[in-house]
C-alpha cells in the first residue's frame, strides 16, 4: 500500500520519539496524516495496537475514525480489515485500533479509561480538550516493550495557560498583538512539533477555502490568528469569567456563606470551596481539590470548618445522604433545563474574589470556556475540561440567587435543617 504523504509530516513516519504533536491553524491536514500513519501502521509486520481517541468517545466516530476508513477505502483496502462500526474497532492479522474516549459521554464524571499497557500508540484529536490529569494516566499506563511507544497530539494551539502550552513550549513574538508563535522549549528530546496550517497544505486546498480562511482576517481577528494562522492566544476564547480579583487573604469581616461540593475520586478531583460574603460581593477560597477522598473524609472535612449550608452535586444522592449521616448540613443542587447557563449568568453579574492560595481554581478561571465550533463560533455550552471548582463555585453560588418560584431553595432568613 503505498499513500502520497505532505513532506512536512515525514518526521512522523521516520523519527522515533514518545510525542509527536501536531499543532497549527486550519487545513494543515492534521487529520488526514494520522489517519494515513494509523493505517500504514496497521498493515505493517510490526507490533500495533492503537487507540484512536477524544474527550468523548462518541465525537471519535465522526473525526479520526472515519478519517481512517476513508483512507481504507481511497487505498482500495477497505475489504481486508476486520472492521466493527458499532464499537470502532479496526482489525488486519494481530494489530489493531481501537475507539477509547477519556469519557462516555459530556455528563460522565468518572474516565472509563481501561488498562492500556498494551498499547504502543495513541492518536489524540482536540487534544486541548483533554486535562492533563487525565493525559498522565494516560501516558502513564502506557508500557509495553512489545513495540515502539508513539503519543500524536493534534490540536489548534490552546491559550498560553493551557498545560500543553507550559509543558513543552517556548512562546515567541507574532506579527499579530496578543497572539504567539512558538517552539519547542530547550532540552526537550523526546518530542517533536509540526507546525502547520492550510499555507503547508495548499495543493490540497481549494481555493474557495483558501478565500474563506483569509475572508475572517478583518471581522474575526482572533478565529484568523488563531484558528486559521495557528498562533497562541493570550487568553482563551469564549472566557466564562471575567475580572475575578486576586486576594491575599479572607478579609476578618468577610461572613461564609455557603460551600460548593463536586464530588470525584479516581480520575476526578473532589472541589469544595467555601464562599464568603463581603463588601457588595463575594470571595471564593479553595478548601479541597483532591482525587480519592471517601465520603468520610469529605465530611471530616467539611465539619472541621465554619459551619453553614452545603450544595453538593445532586447528580450523587447516596453521597449526600451518607456525608448528610455524619452530621453535615448539606443538600443537594437544583438541576433542570437551563440550570448550568442560569447558575452561570448569577456568578457572571457578581463581583467575585479569590484568594490566591486557590491554585486549581485560579487555573479554572483562567480556562473556563464556551464550547466553540469549527468556525470559531461560540457555543452556548461550557466546554468540559475545567469544570471542578467551577462547578463546586456554580452550586453553592446558585443557592444564594434570588428564588421566586414554588418549592426553590429557602433564601438566608429561613432555618436550614441538616438532611
Amino acid at each position: 500500500m503505498e499513500q502520497k504523504v505532505n513532506i512536512v509530516y515525514e518526521p512522523l513516519f521516520k523519527e522515533k520519539v514518545r510525542y509527536f504533536i501536531l499543532m497549527g491553524g486550519r487545513g494543515g491536514g492534521r487529520s488526514t496524516v494520522a489517519s494515513q500513519y494509523a493505517l500504514a501502521k496497521l498493515k505493517a509486520d510490526e507490533y500495533f495496537r492503537c487507540a484512536i481517541m477524544r474527550y468523548i468517545l462518541g465525537d471519535i466516530r465522526n473525526s479520526i475514525y472515519r478519517e481512517i476508513t476513508d483512507r481504507a477505502e481511497e487505498n482500495e483496502i477497505y475489504d481486508q480489515l476486520d472492521i466493527n462500526d458499532s464499537t470502532m474497532a479496526i482489525k488486519y492479522k494481530e494489530n489493531s485500533i481501537n475507539a477509547v474516549g477519556f469519557r462516555k459521554s459530556s455528563s460522565d464524571q468518572r474516565s472509563k479509561l481501561k488498562s492500556l499497557a498494551s498499547y504502543n500508540c495513541v492518536i489524540i484529536e482536540e487534544a486541548d480538550e483533554i486535562p492533563e490529569e487525565d493525559f498522565m494516566q494516560l501516558d502513564d499506563s502506557l508500557r509495553t516493550i512489545k513495540g515502539d511507544i508513539t503519543i500524536i497530539l493534534l490540536l489548534n494551539p490552546p491559550p498560553k495557560s493551557h498545560w500543553i502550552i507550559q509543558r513543552w513550549f517556548k512562546l515567541l513574538p507574532s506579527e499579530e498583538k496578543g497572539f504567539y508563535d512558538f517552539e519547542l522549549k530547550s532540552g526537550i528530546t523526546d518530542t517533536i512539533l509540526l507546525k502547520t496550517n492550510y499555507k503547508d497544505n495548499i495543493t490540497n486546498i481549494a481555493p474557495a477555502s483558501v478565500t474563506q480562511y483569509e475572508a475572517y482576517r478583518i471581522p474575526k481577528p482572533d478565529h484568523y490568528w488563531n484558528m486559521v494562522r495557528g498562533y497562541v492566544p493570550e487568553t482563551v476564547k469564549g472566557k466564562i469569567f471575567n475580572n475575578w480579583q486576586i486576594i491575599d487573604e479572607i478579609p476578618f469581616e468577610a461572613r461564609i456563606e455557603r460551600y460548593g461540593l463536586d464530588f470525584g475520586y479516581t480520575n476526578d478531583p473532589t472541589a469544595i470551596v467555601a464562599i464568603y460574603r463581603y463588601n457588595g460581593g463575594f470571595i471564593l477560597d479553595e478548601i479541597t481539590y483532591l482525587k480519592g477522598l471517601s465520603n468520610k473524609q469529605i465530611a471530616d472535612t467539611l465539619l472541621n470548618l465554619p459551619q453553614t449550608l452545603v450544595i453538593a452535586d445532586s447528580a450523587e444522592p447516596k453521597s449526600i445522604d451518607e456525608i448528610a449521616g455524619y452530621g453535615v448540613n448539606i443538600i443537594g443542587s437544583q438541576k433542570g433545563q437551563g440550570s448550568v447557563n442560569q447558575g452561570i449568568q448569577y456568578v457572571q453579574d457578581q463581583k467575585i474574589s479569590i484568594t490566591l492560595r486557590s491554585k486549581h481554581g485560579i487555573k479554572e478561571y483562567e480556562n473556563y470556556a464556551w464550547k466553540v465550533d469549527k468556525d470559531g463560533e461560540i457555543l452556548n455550552v461550557p466546554a468540559p475540561g475545567w469544570d471542578h471548582f467551577t462547578d463546586a463555585l456554580r452550586y453553592g453560588m446558585e443557592s444564594l440567587r434570588p428564588y421566586e418560584r414554588e418549592g426553590s431553595l429557602p433564601d438566608d432568613s429561613q432555618p436550614l435543617a441538616s438532611i
